[in-house]
């Protein structure tokens, strides 16, 4: 607290100084910042709702390893991890499918996103992208359903024309990277081929990370937490508990990855494009390491194997844009198709069975923007169809006789698909010459179907379906008082229909507890209200600060559960407590964003983040806590910028999370943080780039220079220690 304290104090004496400096070399560009995840470009001057961005600039030059790395740095928002190859993003108290993710625009959410912890951040590669922009608040008007707490809007690099490459037929860049901390090695390259009308990028990228290793200093006055004594080893499908040789090290955190990606741009004439978009990444097993550190009660390994099977997700996606195409109005027309996989296979210490338990999804879009004047406002409305299938299978293997039996799957293993079929309208224009307003609606219809083929629970229903109506709407009005304020203020709903997932999952999501199929949920939906105040000072100075407050209404959570007259089962020989999601009464959430940036001296700036969150439900139980909800944290530091050196000193920064903070659903994971809560923690990093030649970049820094040992809320591995990094670019 002490050192947020000094930062505020730090704010205010960055206010003065700021204002006094005179040189303009660099600058803060607030008026001239556009924003492209809006469906069509706008500035963020005439935004109400709260965005956030983080450039492919920012992102080269940080070198981190995944896109969950660049989310969890950024100090906008956090990120909870598993295991190494993980990262779930958190905007104000939400996660998982209560946020939205979209790459180009596309919905990446679909119907087995868990409430829990995701890691499909990650298959989009950092190095394919051009921007990230962080949508906070409800965000259901823009992009339909599970927007509640806000949007991550992942635009990857587009193909580049003759005449926006240098006049440059052949142009791109080859990228390296390693780091000490898990001997990663990363290789990246990408090419364009450009003409007057047609252009293609190809992108490609490797990962190799190797077992993460922790910090070894003490975090301040806190215990050790999170060394790896034991592990174990399988030989001749024998298991055996072993010694690990450095406690520190934490075994089976490694994986690999690949990212493909190809797009092509064909463009006729000024007011036509096409797009094609083809994308694909792939893993390696990925170990899930937080289950393979569980033990029993005799403090012996649960597991000997708990791993994420290969993480596969293919997109390919064509768009069309032409000016003016209809009733005046630009057009996008487009259509993809994705297919993901994912498994879990795990066993038991000990145990000759091995369970793999696959998901197959495909999933169909469709979507539409037009854009027109109306007057002197923008008028943009469209349609979004998503159409969701899912194949779930399961079998069982003994490792020692090669026999495969079924097993009971993860969701029904019959037919589950769902519909999405939405529209909505968005205009905004000028009240006066520093006013503005926007107002949205959306509306469509959800239907979900989900059959059990084989009733291993002996559920008394075999088929759920839903159909619901959704709606959401958003107004807001911004003020550009002055040159050097802007008061913004934004209401908004969003809503999230319920999926597979939250309706016909059979999942242990803990040992002993069991959650069945609810076939009675509904939607459940926020209201939130924020007011927005940026003060700046022409190009040097900028201080943000951003209040928000948010209604839930039925949602959805975790709680005891009863079928067949039945509060417990049997499932996979463990007596099992039974569980399911329900709709229960009313939550809240609030909290608090600020950020500062200041050029105290010629090319050097000082910058800062905070966010605060706070929130609880209620229900026929009484108040308590919400799931989701990160202690304070934030990111401040100094950047030094040139034509030749770049260089970055910051700290990041998490507050603690007491006890009686911890949700009782179970998903902010208080088994594996330490017996009182999770401490707070800072982690001071230097990061610098040189450029070496015209065409050559060199990137070096080291991560978590003390070598402090801590833990990010509700994860279940420790963050890396001490991390020496060495990168190039050599664009060409």
């Amino acid at each position: 607290m002490k050192k947020i304290i000094a930062l505020l104090a730090c704010v205010c004496c960055f206010v003065g100084y700021a204002q006094s400096v005179q040189d303009t070399t660099k600058s803060i560009k607030l008026d001239k910042v556009v924003v492209n995840s809006q469906r069509y470009a706008k500035q963020k001057r005439k935004i109400t709702q709260q965005v956030e961005s983080i450039s492919k600039k920012e992102i080269e030059f940080q070198n981190f390893q995944t896109t969950a790395d660049v989310l969890g740095n950024s100090g906008i928002l956090s990120v909870q991890k598993s295991q190494q190859g993980g990262g779930s993003p958190v905007i104000r108290g939400f996660e998982a499918n209560r946020i939205l993710l979209l790459v180009d625009g596309i919905r990446m959410n679909n119907l087995i996103y868990r409430g829990g912890h995701l890691q499909n951040s990650i298959t989009v590669d950092r190095y394919m992208l051009e921007n990230v922009d962080v949508l906070f608040g409800p965000s259901s008007t823009i992009y339909g359903s599970d927007a509640l707490g806000g949007a991550i809007y992942l635009q990857t690099k587009n193909p580049k024309l003759l005449f926006k490459s240098n006049n440059k037929a052949f142009s791109g860049n080859v990228m390296t990277n390693y780091s000490s901390v898990n001997k990663g090695k990363v290789s990246h390259f990408d090419f364009n081929y450009a003409t007057d009308k047609f252009a293609s990028l190809t992108s490609v990228s490797y990962n190799d990370f190797d077992d993460l290793t922790m910090g070894k200093q003490k975090n301040g006055k806190n215990s050790y937490f999170g060394e790896r004594p034991f592990y174990v080893q399988t030989i001749n499908g024998v298991d055996t508990q072993v010694a690990n040789a450095d406690k520190y090290l934490q075994k089976y955190t490694g994986y690999k990855q690949y990212d493909f990606m190809e797009k092509i741009l064909y463009q006729p004439n000024s007011t036509t494009k096409h797009n094609l978009n083809l994308q694909y990444s792939t893993t390696s097993d990925i170990p899930r390491y937080d289950r393979l550190t569980d033990v029993d009660g005799a403090g012996n390994l649960k597991s000997s194997v708990w791993n994420y099977g290969p993480q596969k997700r293919l997109l390919a996606a064509y768009k069309f844009s032409k000016l003016k195409a209809i009733l005046n109005s630009d057009m996008n027309l487009g259509i993809s198709y994705q297919n993901v996989e994912e498994s879990r296979i795990t066993r038991g210490f000990g145990s000759a069975k091995l369970n793999t338990r696959t998901e197959n999804v495909n999933v169909f879009g469709f979507t539409s923007d037009f854009k027109t004047k109306i007057g002197n406002g923008d008028l943009i409305y469209g349609a979004d169809v998503y159409f969701d299938d899912l194949k779930s299978n399961a079998n069982q293997k003994n490792i020692i006789s090669g026999a495969v039996v079924p097993l009971d799957t993860r969701y029904p293993d019959g037919k589950n698909n769902t519909l999405k079929a939405e529209a909505f309208v968005a205009y905004g224009n000028d009240i006066s010459k520093t006013a503005s307003f926007n107002a949205s609606f959306r509306a469509g219809y959800n239907i979900l179907k989900s059959e059990i083929k084989t009733n291993f629970l002996n559920l008394p229903y075999k088929v759920v379906e839903q159909k619901n109506f959704t709606y959401s709407g958003a107004v807001g009005i911004v003020n550009n008082a002055s040159k050097n304020t802007k008061l913004a203020f934004n209401l908004a709903s969003a809503y999230r229909a319920p999926n597979v997932d939250d309706l016909s999952k059979i999942f242990e999501s803990a040992p002993g507890k069991l959650i069945v199929p609810n076939k009675d949920l509904i939607p459940e939906k926020t209201v939130s209200a924020d007011l927005s105040i940026i003060f700046w000072n022409g190009s040097r100075f900028q201080f943000e600060n951003t209040f928000f407050i948010t209604k839930i209404f039925d949602p959805i959570l975790t709680d005891r559960f009863t079928f067949n007259g039945q509060s417990s089962v049997i499932y996979e020989g463990v007596n099992s407590q039974v569980y399911a999601n329900q709709n229960q009464g009313t939550g809240q959430v609030f909290g608090y964003f600020a950020c500062v940036k200041a050029y105290v001296a010629k090319s050097i700036l000082f910058y800062g983040t905070f966010n605060f969150t706070d929130g609880n439900a209620r229900n026929s139980a009484g108040s308590f806590p919400l799931d989701h909800i990160a202690p304070f944290y934030g990111k401040t530091g100094f950047k030094f910028e040139s034509k030749i050196i770049n260089v970055d000193f910051y700290l990041l920064y998490n507050g603690s999370k007491s006890l009686s903070k911890y949700s009782p659903s179970g998903e902010d994971n208080l088994g594996y943080a330490p017996a009182n809560g999770m401490p707070a923690w800072e982690a001071y990093n230097l990061k610098t780039s040189f450029l070496l030649l015209k065409e050559l970049h060199v990137f070096a820094g080291i991560e978590n220079i003390l070598d402090t040992q801590y833990r990010t809320f509700a994860s279940g591995i420790n963050a890396g220690g001490r991390n020496f990094y060495l990168g190039g670019k050599y664009n060409f």
